[in-house]
């Protein structure tokens, strides 16, 4: 257990060096129900069976349109929401983009394919809700760590383009993410570089050889799987960074843009990593992934930039 000082010292050096623009907002997000006329295979009728999207939008006049789904991480298990989920979404509005913390099915209540179920889900309601947020339904990326950087791979290999014919709105349009941001992700379920816990809790013990190769994602890439931004670090032993790896080299050999960053420090689960003097530059090198795709505006020229 931290001590107290050290706590406190702590959440003052992060609020310090925090993403100008990230800080907590004045009011409380809004959060939906994904499913609100009864969620697909529900085991039962608590929070734990009721998956959410909570609402983060930037000020309208720094809005792109563009807008992420992000997937916290937590080995199928559990959510680290706050670290890599609520954190990240104020990041993300800082840039003009608006943020969509998913709280998707968890085991042991839930398996395959309940979170694919609930990504795909929130890509569409998004997607199909566009016009309220003021997004571009044409861009729309899902953003994930660890596990839930396992589950955005998943939603950005597995896809379809909506049922034309369903009564429900939501579900008419397409489940396809426009861009993928994976941080620290898990990726293969294959020996020997895969994390043993999540496949476990998404698949079970001893798993399913079918699932084990429909769910490691360096398996599934196509030409139609989105643009990928990547970022592990080497020293990492929860997650090994031969899961970034393996993604990109699939992404290479399928002709899809995809970039890359390892740090050589840094163990598992570094969030946005605003207190680390090496890590912490990993999200302006996404920033400026965005920027080269127009999801975020350029840069202003400084003075620096542009001497003249």
């Amino acid at each position: 257990m931290l001590h107290k000082n050290v706590f406190t010292l702590g959440l003052l050096s992060l609020l310090i060096i925090a993403p100008a623009g990230a800080q907590e907002p004045a009011t409380s997000p809004p959060t939906i129900p994904l499913w609100p006329n009864g969620v697909p295979g529900a085991v039962g009728n608590e929070a734990a069976d009721k998956p959410t999207l909570t609402i983060h939008l930037p000020p309208a006049d720094k809005a792109t349109g563009a807008a992420v789904v992000i997937c916290p991480g937590g080995g199928y298990a559990h959510l680290a929401v706050e670290k890599e989920g609520t954190a990240v979404a104020r990041w993300l509005n800082s840039l003009g983009v608006a943020g969509f913390v998913l709280q998707y099915r968890l085991a042991p209540r839930y398996r395959h394919p309940a979170p694919l179920q609930d990504a795909q889900r929130a890509i569409r309601t998004v997607r199909a809700r566009a016009d309220e947020w003021k997004i571009n339904p044409n861009q729309i990326g899902i953003m994930g760590f660890s596990a839930g950087g396992h589950l955005a791979s998943t939603a950005g290999t597995h896809f379809d383009a909506g049922n034309a014919s369903a009564e429900d709105r939501i579900e008419r349009v397409s489940s396809r993410p426009d861009f993928l941001i994976l941080c620290y992700p898990v990726i293969t379920f294959t020996e020997p570089k895969l994390h043993r816990g999540s496949r476990s809790n998404l698949i079970g013990d001893p798993p399913d050889p079918k699932l084990i190769e429909e769910l490691s994602s360096e398996k599934q890439v196509t030409p139609q799987t989105p643009p990928t931004f990547l970022f592990h670090t080497d020293a990492d032993t929860g997650v090994p960074p031969e899961n970034s790896v393996l993604f990109y080299l699939a992404l290479r050999k399928a002709k899809v843009p995809a970039e890359l960053h390892i740090y050589q420090p840094g163990p598992h689960g570094v969030g946005l990593a605003a207190n680390d003097p090496f890590l912490r530059s990993w999200p302006e090198r996404c920033a400026d992934w965005m920027r080269l795709n127009g999801w975020v505006k350029p840069r202003t020229a400084t003075a620096r930039e542009n001497p003249e």
